[in-house]
């Protein structure tokens, strides 16, 4: 299991829209609102990085009102 937090930044006011959206997409674990550089931090897994790619190209950024995604995929050292 390939586990990753999204960093998203969104259009002003739309913070809470697109948490409430990304939310909902299978794959998707915990969305939240945040302060600070970036609105929205989104916690994701996939079966293999491959699924974890395309779950943040396809769908996550497909949602309305995202300006810019960061994936940080989890490392376990």
């Amino acid at each position: 299991m390939v586990q990753a937090f999204i960093l998203i930044q969104t259009e002003v006011g739309q913070a809470a829209a697109v948490a409430s959206a990304i939310a909902d997409i299978p794959g998707v674990t915990s969305a939240e609102d945040v302060t600070g550089p970036y609105d929205v931090i989104v916690r994701a897994e996939a079966n293999t990085v491959d699924e974890l790619g395309k779950l943040v190209v396809a769908r996550v950024q497909g949602v309305s009102g995202i300006t810019r995604t960061l994936t940080c995929p989890v490392v376990h050292l």
